[in-house]
């Protein structure tokens, strides 16, 4: 991970294009679920790493305990 990749490592939380202020929530790609931000242009960051399920990913994200290192 690159300084400025994440919100956890210094990216705005908010879109720099669209202004949107972005929440962490629970998305979807074709490698799994993971905790991360989609703005309006887009995906804009993945805060977490990748889940098997959505459950998992939302007891992640509850939790609190989900950024990258």
């Amino acid at each position: 991970m690159l300084p400025g990749e994440t919100i956890a490592s210094g990216a705005p939380r908010t879109c720099r294009n669209c202004l949107k202020h972005m929440e962490d929530e629970v998305l979807c790609s074709a490698a799994g679920y993971y905790v991360g931000t989609v703005c309006d242009c887009g995906p804009y960051s993945r805060e977490s790493g990748y889940y098997r399920t959505e459950a998992d990913a939302e007891a992640v994200l509850r939790s609190g305990r989900y950024f990258r290192h």
